[in-house]
């Protein structure tokens, strides 16, 4: 928008512009300052108008007089437009004067009075005054005296009110005005006196006023105490000076006399004089009466010098001296704090508590630098905290508490033993109702310790300086037992106060959660041992300002307080005993000194008063020296007789014999007489004088003392004990006083708990303040966490879970709920497991759905229990995040999801990587569904119950109508029980325990297993069948699932899986789908597993021979399933299966098949897998694959041409032998060779040796074939150039042997159990020549030739005369002598039958019974060509397999057809 600018002539706009620019930056227009004073005059001329005693007064000579009042305001008014000065660069008193002389005029009334006021306010806020003015001091004060002088009449009580409104006005503007800088310290005085006036007259007045006046005072106190920081802090030692102006305890003082609302001065603060007028008196700089020990007037002088200096410490000094002595009204009015009830107005002690308040939030950290103000804090304004904070009044006891946590702000570094004792004397002993407070007192105390506790560091600091400090009580601890207990609800309902006790709790655990990560690096959880003594007194730390210095140092310290507690204990009851017992703990050397024990008893908290002072009295010369050392422990520097006494007497009990208070005193006296010479010329002095001492405290407390001890009595009792001389007489009033006043009491108050801060107390802990340890202050790491958290967890999650039990409200629960969270995350990061599994037991039991109700009614009830599903999300979700740190509390854990499985909430995958990748087909080998029912669902998921399918299958049970009696339809209200449920699951995330459990450390995953395996073991003893299954195999499946995901330390579990499975085959004797899910994961677990654990491989196929021992009825149930997971096994890893056990096992498992009509297929073709290309053919598995080919070619189960395939696979595996053979040759070593060639021979043995028994098969052809196979393998192996000793073992194990079984089986059997045995006769005749002219020159080099000779004709003779059915079998009546003669031939012309040697004489000594004509044959020289040419080929076609249907010739030659 635009903007109109009025057209001006030149000359007029350019000055206007001069004026402004006169102005000058931050200065209002000087017109308009003139306009404003001018109306101002106006104002104060027109009041005063409306009285015609201000008109116009004629005098006897007619000329016309103005009162001077009026003519000075208008003689400002005709000035004020001329002044051509800048506003800073004139006299403010020209223009204030006149408006001060009305202010200070008794002839005024009230409302001119008031406008006078007005105007003066108004010209101090216009900021024309200020530090650069001209005559500034001189106006400001001017302005203070005047308005702190105002006079005027009181016409009504309303405008007297008004008038003292704008006083308080005035002087706020003048404080807050830029000029106040300039304000001397007398003048801050004089106007908070003058408002204190005016807030103890308006005690009578209205509200309004009386509201104001507090409020006015309240805004000086900010205004004045936040110059604090701008105090330069080195003037500060300038500004410390003794007590300087006492009139603001004058103002106090009248107090002590009477009422807020009694005479001020004997006179009201507003008094109707004969001329009805009322004043603010003036406040002179030095009281009435002043009474020092010093008249100095040098020290006079520097006082007065001082407050007429601009205002600083000195006047915050006073108002705070002012402050305290308002609060000491109550002791002077001999009201006991702790019995203070509400008869006394609380309106003064919360007025001055409030002032007290805002001084120290403005000032802060700045008091520090100012020792008198601190030392104030220190001694006087904390005892006054003190003692109020024992008041009835809940709002003074909330202003105290929160001036004590903003002195802990700001001034804690420098309050350490106050803080203590405001701890352990107010709030640990009346936040608790044993003491006798009120509900409303507690309830304020406990709001203050938990805004405490909410503070970061709060707790860390309190468990440092306190807690770790052996001259300190445990604050940390009794806190956290505090909010622990005052959290039980016991025989209540859950109220306010146990609210607050649990967020205290939380607050707590919340800030080291969220601590954790800001760990300290070299931080030790280990604990700390001495193995020799060290004196815990002289334990220091160089640099409490380093963590790496004071972290150590207080976890030493805390070691040694917790020993020396320990010790104390002991000592409290046998002195003797407690000592020996420090001795033994290195808290006190092997031999003691006086020294250490004197240490002991000075520093060590909780040791018993009375056995110290029976100790310290004792005439023994031991404990006179540990007396002399104790008593040199104490700094009685610059401190009265009185108070020396009252401390040394504070650390034990005075003995009652007089010996031995002798002993005691004397010590006392000489110490204090090396420290204090002062008065007292020696020992003896001060001896005496504390005897007198002793004695007034007891004349004068003592309650059987009728006639008390005057002080006049005191006095003349110690008259001539000072080395033949008197005492001052002051000297011994003030002890006397002292006595008097404030008892010397040793113990505690009877009845009254731990004791209370009784003078006595309070003087021994403001002087042990000055050389206590500094107060280490903490930062936002985590450096004693670990120690706190000990301590605090225990009793924070009975706590928290008593609350979390009682609680009705979702609010409570949330808050419990971040509770048991903070804990766990802190619990796993300092791997405290116990502590974690005490809180999982804690969750687990609110879950308790199921008893006694029904699945339906316990799901509608889980869906509408907000507390259970708060519960079962927190306990997944900590198993989720920490499940590294759980132990025992799987137990739990698995309860609860058994429970949940139950009812069905759980999603059907949860335990599907158990059968993940695992499950065989549902057809068979040819595409033929299995016709077993129990085989088409064997392997569906069982981790939910049959009659639930998925998350929403409780409804679908719900609206069935399948069942007999129609079910009623759910109600909304159950839909949404069951969406609530349902959704709270699917939050728990509870699958991810165990997907995830390969993450696991290892004592974690251990514990899991463990806990699903006796959660197993548990179902199985329940008595409901259906829910052992149930269970049962639902924790199987979990543990199956968990052992395929931790197939890298498979090794970690594997025992107690094992174990487990092996239990459960054998207890169990009837099919059921427990012991077939035991054993499929068996064979799962070893298929998925042996891939990646080669070194495990042994141990995981050993497992298989479980198998082998089940109930022949389970096994005949599952043996097809079985097989095929062997199959599956075998097939999957037979590369990785390499040693003699773990083949033993499969081919066991493999062999069985054989005997088993289903499974027997599925073995086979395994079998067939193995030894088919000799891929998977090893020496170490050879002989166990052979033996079960054996049993296969044996198995009558199934069709003749699967034992013929075995036969076959036999055979057909010599040619791995031949290879190894090779291989073996080719070895570097000699003996390795031999030890391979070996081994490969005992294999060949054993492959004809199960030949040979599959050669007795009543199956013709099975039994034909075999003899063929054993042919081909004995034949193939002569080239192979065995060992002739393996041959002989050949002929003796496999050939003659063969050779009889099948005699015997003619013998003994009929033709109809083994048909067409005589062929087989045949083949075996054959197979013994054929082998023996293949072998006859090796074996001829032998010397037991002539036995194996003897053994071939025997055995042909045998055959030559076998029978048949009583007939002797024609076909070998011509093979044999065919044979023989061939045999016969070949060995005359190799030499080997050479005539007349042993071995012709025995041949033809047998032939005589087989073939007597044979030797005539034999000697013929000249042989038929057609006969050699036929041994020849006999001897070249040895090793080719002759049918079945081949022929003798009409010579007796064998014709090959």
């Amino acid at each position: 928008m635009g903007q109109l600018k009025m057209q001006m002539p030149a000359g007029l706009n350019n000055g206007i512009e001069d004026q402004f620019e006169q102005c000058g930056a931050g200065y209002p227009n000087k017109t308009t300052i003139a306009c404003m004073i001018n109306a101002e005059i106006g104002s104060v001329l027109a009041v005063m108008r409306r009285n015609v005693r201000w008109g116009v007064h004629y005098m006897s000579d007619d000329d016309q007089s103005e009162h001077f009042l009026v003519q000075s305001l208008k003689t400002l008014r005709k000035q004020i437009f001329s002044w051509q000065d800048q506003w800073h660069s004139i006299n403010p008193a020209l223009y204030l004067q006149p408006f001060l002389d009305v202010i200070q005029s008794d002839e005024t009334g009230a409302p001119i009075t008031g406008v006078a006021l007005s105007s003066v306010y108004k010209i101090l806020t216009l900021d024309v005054i200020e530090q650069n003015t001209v005559n500034v001091i001189d106006t400001m004060d001017l302005v203070v005296d005047a308005v702190t002088s105002c006079r005027f009449e009181v016409t009504d009580p309303g405008s007297e009110e008004v008038v003292l409104m704008k006083i308080l006005q005035v002087l706020l503007a003048c404080v807050k005005s830029k000029a106040s800088v300039i304000l001397s310290n007398q003048h801050i005085c004089t106007i908070v006196n003058t408002c204190f006036r005016i807030v103890h007259q308006a005690g009578t007045k209205g509200e309004l006023l009386q509201r104001i006046a507090r409020y006015t005072m309240h805004e000086l106190v900010r205004c004045i105490f936040s110059h604090l920081q701008e105090i330069d802090i080195a003037e500060t030692p300038k500004q410390e000076i003794s007590e300087v102006n006492n009139e603001l305890a004058s103002a106090s003082r009248q107090l002590e006399n009477g009422s807020l609302n009694s005479a001020y001065g004997g006179q009201p603060l507003s008094t109707s004089l004969a001329s009805s007028t009322a004043y603010v008196g003036t406040i002179t700089v030095m009281p009435e009466n002043i009474t020092t020990a010093s008249s100095d007037k040098e020290s006079d002088l520097r006082e007065l010098q001082l407050m007429t200096e601009p205002y600083g410490v000195p006047c915050m000094v006073e108002i705070f001296h002012f402050l305290c002595s308002l609060l000491n009204v109550v002791e002077h009015m001999g009201m006991n704090p702790r019995s203070n009830t509400l008869t006394f107005d609380e309106d003064v002690p919360l007025f001055a508590l409030s002032l007290i308040n805002s001084a120290i939030e403005l000032g802060g950290p700045s008091f520090r630098h100012h020792p008198r103000l601190l030392s104030l804090i220190q001694d006087e304004v904390f005892h006054i905290l003190m003692q109020f904070g024992l008041s009835m009044s809940p709002l003074v006891l909330s202003m105290v508490c929160s001036t004590v946590l903003n002195l802990y702000h700001h001034l804690r570094t420098e309050l350490k033993l106050q803080l203590e004792a405001f701890f352990s004397c107010v709030i640990l002993r009346l936040a608790q109702s044993k003491y006798g407070a009120s509900y409303p007192q507690q309830e304020v105390l406990m709001e203050a310790l938990v805004d405490l506790c909410r503070q970061n560091t709060f707790m860390v600091e309190m468990f440092v300086n306190f807690d770790c400090d052996i001259s300190c009580s445990n604050i940390f601890e009794d806190i956290a037992n505090l909010l622990s207990k005052s959290a039980f609800p016991v025989n209540n309902p859950l109220s306010s106060m146990h609210i607050l006790a649990l967020d205290g709790l939380i607050a707590v655990m919340q800030g080291m959660a969220d601590r954790i990560g800001n760990g300290f690096v070299s931080s030790e959880h280990s604990p700390v041992n001495f193995e020799e003594y060290i004196p815990f007194w002289l334990e220091k730390c160089e640099n409490f300002g380093d963590p790496n210095e004071w972290v150590p140092f207080v976890r030493r310290r805390k070691y040694f307080k917790r020993r020396l507690m320990i010790g104390a204990d002991h000592f409290n009851r046998d002195a003797k005993k407690g000592l020996e017992f420090l001795q033994g703990t290195h808290l006190l050397p092997d031999k003691l000194d006086p020294q250490s024990v004197a240490c002991f008893f000075r520093f060590t908290a909780g040791l018993d008063k009375n056995v110290i002072g029976d100790y310290l009295g004792n005439h023994d010369e031991f404990c006179v020296q540990v007396l002399r050392e104790f008593s040199r422990t104490f700094d009685f520097q610059d401190m009265t007789l009185d108070t020396a006494l009252r401390i040394f007497l504070e650390t034990f009990r005075l003995p009652g014999e007089s010996q031995k208070i002798h002993r005691v005193l004397e010590a006392f006296s000489e110490r204090y007489y090396e420290q204090s010479p002062h008065i007292l010329v020696n020992k003896d002095a001060a001896l005496v004088l504390s005897y007198s001492i002793i004695m007034l405290n007891t004349d004068q407390h003592n309650v059987q003392v009728k006639k008390k001890m005057t002080e006049a009595d005191f006095i003349r009792n110690n008259r001539h004990i000072n080395g033949g001389n008197d005492l001052p007489r002051e000297f011994l009033s003030e002890i006397y006083q002292s006595i008097c006043k404030n008892e010397i009491r040793t113990t505690p108050e009877s009845g009254f708990g731990s004791p209370g801060m009784t003078p006595s107390r309070w003087i021994s802990l403001i002087h042990k303040s000055k050389a206590t340890a500094p107060y280490i202050v903490s930062d936002s790491k985590a450096y004693l966490d670990y120690d706190m958290f000990v301590i605090l967890s225990g009793p924070t999650i009975a706590a928290v879970s008593v609350v979390f039990d009682n609680a009705e409200n979702e609010e409570v629960y949330q808050t419990c709920i971040d509770g048991f969270l903070a804990i766990a995350k802190i619990s796993a990061y300092y791997h405290l497991e116990n502590v974690l599994d005490d809180l999982i037991v804690c969750l687990c039991k609110f879950f308790t759905i199921l008893d006694p109700l029904s699945v339906e009614e316990s799901v509608q009830a889980f869906g509408d229990d907000t507390k259970a599903r708060m519960v079962t999300e927190t306990v997944f979700t900590i198993a989720s995040r920490y499940g590294d740190y759980i132990r025992t509390g799987w137990r739990n854990i698995l309860d609860c999801i058994l429970r949940l499985h139950k009812l069905g909430l759980l999603p059907t995958y949860l335990a599907s990587d158990a059968v993940d990748e695992s499950e065989p087909s549902t057809k068979t080998g040819h595409g033929k569904l299995k016709s077993n029912s129990l085989s088409s669902t064997r392997l569906q998921s069982i981790s939910t119950p049959k009659r639930s399918s998925g998350l929403l299958s409780r409804f679908s049970q719900l609206l069935s109508l399948a069942t007999d009696e129609p079910r009623a339809i759910p109600t909304e209200e159950q839909l949404a029980a069951h969406h609530q449920a349902v959704q709270t699951i699917q939050k728990c995330n509870i699958d991810s325990i165990f997907t995830e459990s390969k993450f696991l450390q290892a004592e974690s995953l251990l514990q899991l297993v463990r806990s699903l395996i006796n959660a197993g073991a548990q179902s199985q003893k329940r008595n409901k069948k259906s829910q052992i299954e149930d269970a049962s195999v639902f924790c199987l499946e979990l543990l199956v699932a968990i052992t395929l995901k931790n197939r890298d330390r498979i090794g970690l579990i594997w025992k107690s899986v094992y174990e487990h499975i092996s239990n459960i085959v054998k207890s169990t004797v009837m099919p059921c789908a427990l012991i077939e899910k035991a054993v499929l994961g068996l064979l799962r677990i070893c298929h998925r597993l042996l891939p990646y654990k080669e070194n495990m491989a042994d141990e995981l196929l050993k497992s298989l021979q479980l198998i082998l021992k089940l109930d022949a009825l389970v096994a005949d149930a599952y043996y097809e399933q079985i097989t095929w997971e062997v199959s599956r096994l075998v097939k999957a890893n037979a590369s990785h299966i390499r040693s003699h056990l773990g083949w033993r096992t499969i081919t066991s498992l493999l062999s069985v098949t054989a005997r088993h009509l289903e499974a027997s297929e599925v073995g086979f073709d395994t079998l067939s897998f193995i030894m088919s290309d000799g891929t998977h053919l090893l020496p170490a598995n050879y002989i166990l694959c052979i033996d079960a080919a054996r049993q296969f070619a044996e198995s009558r189960v199934g069709l003749v041409g699967r034992s013929i395939d075995s036969l076959d696979l036999m055979a057909g595996s010599f040619n791995c032998l031949q290879k190894w053979t090779g291989d073996a040759k080719q070895a570097a070593k000699e003996e390795e060779v031999e030890k391979m060639l070996q081994d490969i021979g005992e294999m060949w043995l054993r492959l004809v040796q199960g030949l040979r028994k599959v050669c007795l098969d009543q199956r013709e052809e099975v039994r034909n074939h075999a003899l063929l196979s054993l042919q081909k393998c004995m034949t193939e192996a002569v080239e192979t150039r065995l060992p002739c000793d393996l041959w002989l073992q050949c002929f003796d194990q496999v050939i003659f042997t063969l050779l009889d079984d099948l005699l015997d089986i003619v013998e003994e059997h009929s033709q109809k159990d083994y048909r067409n045995i005589e062929e087989t006769l045949v083949l075996a005749m054959k197979l013994l020549f054929e082998v023996f002219l293949q072998l006859l020159q090796e074996l001829s080099q032998l010397e037991t030739f002539s036995k194996l000779w003897v053994g071939v004709l025997s055995h042909a003779e045998n055959y030559v005369k076998a029978k048949v059915r009583g007939r002797r079998i024609e076909k070998l009546q011509f093979l044999v002598p065919e044979l023989l003669k061939n045999t016969l031939v070949v060995m005359k012309l190799k030499g080997i039958l050479v005539e007349n040697s042993d071995l012709w004489e025995l041949t033809w000594l047998h032939m005589k019974d087989i073939v007597p004509s044979l030797q005539s044959e034999v000697l013929q020289e000249q042989l038929d060509q057609k006969q050699i040419e036929s041994v020849a080929k006999l001897e070249h076609d040895s090793n080719i397999s002759v049918p079945s249907n081949e022929t003798l010739g009409q010579d007796g030659a064998v014709i090959i057809g």
